[in-house]
């Protein structure tokens, strides 16, 4: 099964268009909203080494944010990483 991460708060714009896009592929995703546990601020920086959300993380691969995100599908190369495949 593939895990899905995403780093977000209640009302960031990006956030809201990254779940829209994973809850239209049918994904579960875990989300870790920075804004309830500020703690996982800092998490997510020091994984992704960025400091903006969302921050988007499938099986511990670091994808980006939500622009990352939509130019993967964009590009037919999201899906693959949702079915589980190694992103090559």
């Amino acid at each position: 099964m593939v895990k899905i991460e995403m780093y977000s708060t209640a009302f960031c714009p990006y956030c809201v268009r990254a779940r829209r896009l994973l809850t239209k592929k049918g994904v579960e995703f875990e989300e870790i909203r920075i804004d309830q546990d500020p703690s996982q601020e800092a998490v997510m920086i020091q994984r992704s080494e960025r400091l903006t959300v969302p921050q988007i993380f499938i099986n511990g691969h670091h994808i980006g944010g939500y622009d990352d995100m939509a130019e993967l599908d964009m590009d037919e190369r999201l899906d693959p990483l949702l079915l589980g495949e190694d992103p090559a």
